[in-house]
């Protein structure tokens, strides 16, 4: 039930996309992002706006190439995409949220 307590939590107003995590989402799945290998490069890639394309390619169903050039690019968001789904990454988030 919409209630004025309960309202802010569901403002996606402030978002790019519909498929866009909230802070509080965020805060529930970061953790569950396997860290870099040891040894490898540090990331440079901001992972949640990865976790954000992965998301909005999952709710959209868009071609790869029609992804929207804010999100990072779409190898990177296509490699982590295949890597979470194997490592059962992906499973670990739907539940969370």
């Amino acid at each position: 039930m919409w209630t004025p307590e309960n309202r802010p939590r569901y403002d996606r107003s402030k978002l790019r996309y519909p498929s866009d995590l909230t802070d509080e989402e965020w805060s529930l799945i970061a953790p569950l992002i396997p860290p870099a290998k040891p040894g490898g490069n540090r990331r440079t890639i901001d992972e949640r706006a990865v976790v954000n394309g992965v998301m909005y390619v999952l709710s959209t169903g868009c071609q790869w190439a029609a992804l929207p050039k804010d999100l990072p690019p779409r190898s990177t968001v296509n490699d982590y995409l295949r890597r979470w789904d194997e490592d059962r990454t992906l499973d670990r988030i739907h539940h969370a949220l």
